[in-house]
Parts: C-alpha cells; structure tokens; sequence
C-alpha cells in the first residue's frame, strides 16, 4: 500500500454568476462551464425537493451537473438542502454507513449490505442508508433488506430501537427522504447516474461520524471526500481499480483516506491481507432472491470469492470506524482478521437473524398498539 499527498477538488467559482433565482440562471451558468456555489446548488434541490421543479428542470439540471463535472462545493450544497428537510434518526452511542453511489454497470451483489451485516458482527453499530436499485438491472439494498423481511417503513423511534438491538439497522431513503420522490421518476427515465446517486451516502438521517463511501467513478471520488472533510467524518471513499464501486479482489483498489478534514489518497492489493485474486465474473448478482442467497451462504460460512469481497468491505466499515493514527494496513489486516472470525464463529448468521426477528417484532408491536 502506498500513499500520496493530500488532495482537493475543488474549483473556483467565477464572480460573474449572479445568485440563483431561476432555472435559467442556473442551467445557463453549467451550460457555459461555470461552476455554481452551494447557495446555488442548495436553491435548486430546495426547488427538487418541494415538487416545484418540472422534469426536464430536474433532468436539465443533473445532467449539465453531470456533464461540467461536480465540485465539492456544488455536491455540498446538495447535501445541505437534503439533510435539513430529512426526518431525523437518533441512534446512540458511535456509529457508521456502508453505502455506495451504484452505477458501476457491473451487476455485482449487494455488496455494501452485506457487508453490513459482517461489520455488525465484528462490534460496530451499523446505521445503513439506501434505496432501490434506480440504473441498474440487478437488486438494490432496500430490495434485498425488503426480501428479507425487513419492513421499509419504519419510524425514526423504531429504527433506532431495531439498531440497539441488533447493532445493525437499515433507513429507506425515500422514507426518511421524502422530497426525493419527486426525482425518482426523472432517475428511473434517465437510466444512467447522477449526482443523485452521490447523494445517497452523503444524507444518512442518523448523521454517522463514520463512514465507508463507494464510488463508481474514480473522477468522483475525491468530490466526495472533500465533501466528507468539509463535513469533519472519519470516512473511507473507495472503488476499485476493475471498476467495482468497492474494494474488490479482483486487483488493486484505490481508497481516499478522510481523517481530520484532509483527505489522502492510498492504493490498497487484497493480496497483501492475504486474500487470492479472484475475478469479477464471480461476484456477479441478479435479483433480491438470489442475492439473499448468496448473503445467507456467506454468513453461514460457504467459502466462495464474494465471502472475501465481503470481509475486506466490512473491514473498512472497522477501519473507518477508528480514528487512532496508525497505518491503514495493518488497521485493515486486524480488521479483516475480525470479519472472518465473526462469520466462523456463526456471529453474522446470527446478526442476521437478530436483525430479520427484531424489525419485525418491533414494526408488528407497534401494529397492534395502533389497533388497541
């Protein structure tokens, strides 16, 4: 593993754009290549937001976004605007996300979720953000934990009960996010990603200081650590060198180390926490029941290459989570080392079951105490 100097991503904005009060103004300023501020940026998801925005504004707008290139500045606004119409979730004590941006187009398993499950295990309180799958053919996160028998709706109070608990619990996007049902549509007909799909992780409702961050595309990946920076969490933005939007055992992987407000960069070889190199072929998903399958072999134990890729996510998740200054590798190798044992000594299979049983025994209690 080697490191680079610290790095940002930012640019600056031009004097000459004028303050959003229009969609004119701001779809003309990216359409000319002009980076917006977050005022600018956090006026037009206030517009999304509220179903003031018409579909081609909306689709206008990412798109240009999308084709400029997003600064951190821009995302940051975003994120501002989100987050202070989000319904909050309050869950005590230290907690963090595993969650990716998708659009990788590799159709690979839900990584992230389970994932989650195997960090959970291993002692850290999980509090994962997600949603269905918006630019991808194979199942999201909220389809899977759907799958499973999760409920989706749940109440600030009872996902915060559900992760005490079961140390792991799961926040619907659109349920804790809900001016955000206003772009699915314009997602679902675009068919490719978006800064929405940066989003997501960014707009985690329980607030986590800790945080693991996918990404697709390597040239978002430093935006969205500096929004991280800017935003004072201990993070790890990764993706892999063959394009999975995750650390990955097929090659080398590329990770943004976000401690302290700077950001470094450092390249991770799985074969040297001792995993084989596998290919990408075999980490390949379909839909939820398929991937619910492959997330009950994993946690019973089965030796396959997704356990690997699944161990070395959730040992990021452990990584992040720890704040002391000492080097990423061997933070990474006592973390992995912890993953592993949590899926032999049959820690994540029950993890799982505890999560499946308590979800749905506090969501039916709270039935029956409405019908009472």
């Amino acid at each position: 593993m080697s490191s680079a100097t610290s790095t940002t991503a930012r640019r600056d904005t031009p004097d000459s754009i004028p303050g959003a009060s229009s969609w004119t103004i701001v779809l003309s300023a990216l359409l000319g290549g002009a980076d917006l501020t977050s005022a600018q940026t956090a006026w037009a998801m206030n517009e999304i937001i509220s179903g003031a925005a018409a579909p081609a504004q909306m689709a206008g707008f990412v798109t240009a976004l999308r084709a400029k290139g997003e600064t951190p500045a821009e995302v940051a606004g975003l994120v501002t605007a989100l987050r202070a119409n989000a319904t909050a979730v309050a869950v005590s004590g230290a907690t963090v996300d595993i969650a990716g941006t998708g659009g990788d187009g590799t159709g690979a398993v839900n990584v992230s979720t389970m994932a989650a499950v195997v960090a959970a295990a291993a002692g850290v309180t999980v509090v994962k953000h997600g949603g269905r799958s918006a630019s991808s053919s194979t199942a999201g996160a909220a389809d899977l934990v759907e799958y499973l028998g999760i409920p989706l709706d749940l109440t600030p109070r009872q996902a915060a009960r559900i992760a005490a608990e079961a140390g792991i619990t799961f926040l619907f996007a659109p349920r804790f996010n809900t001016g955000l049902r206003h772009a699915s549509p314009v997602r679902r007909d675009l068919g490719v990603p978006t800064v929405f799909n940066l989003l997501g992780p960014l707009i985690n409702p329980a607030d986590p200081r800790h945080q693991v961050v996918s990404v697709a595309h390597s040239q978002m990946a430093p935006v969205v650590a500096g929004v991280l920076a800017a935003d004072g969490r201990s993070a790890l933005v990764v993706r892999g060198d063959d394009g999975l939007d995750k650390l990955t055992t097929s090659t080398t992987s590329q990770i943004w180390s976000v401690r302290g407000g700077t950001v470094t960069a450092t390249r991770l070889d799985p074969q040297d926490l001792g995993f084989a190199r596998t290919q990408s072929a075999a980490l390949r998903g379909g839909s939820a029941a398929e991937n619910a399958g492959v997330l009950r072999s994993v946690v019973s134990g089965e030796r396959n290459p997704v356990r690997d890729v699944v161990i070395l996510n959730a040992a990021a998740a452990l990584v992040a989570s720890d704040e002391r200054d000492t080097p990423l590798l061997d933070q990474f190798a006592a973390a992995a080392a912890l993953c592993a044992d949590a899926i032999d000594t049959g820690a994540a299979k029950t993890t799982l079951t505890r999560w499946i049983t308590a979800s749905r025994r506090i969501t039916r209690s709270a039935e029956i105490a409405e019908t009472a």
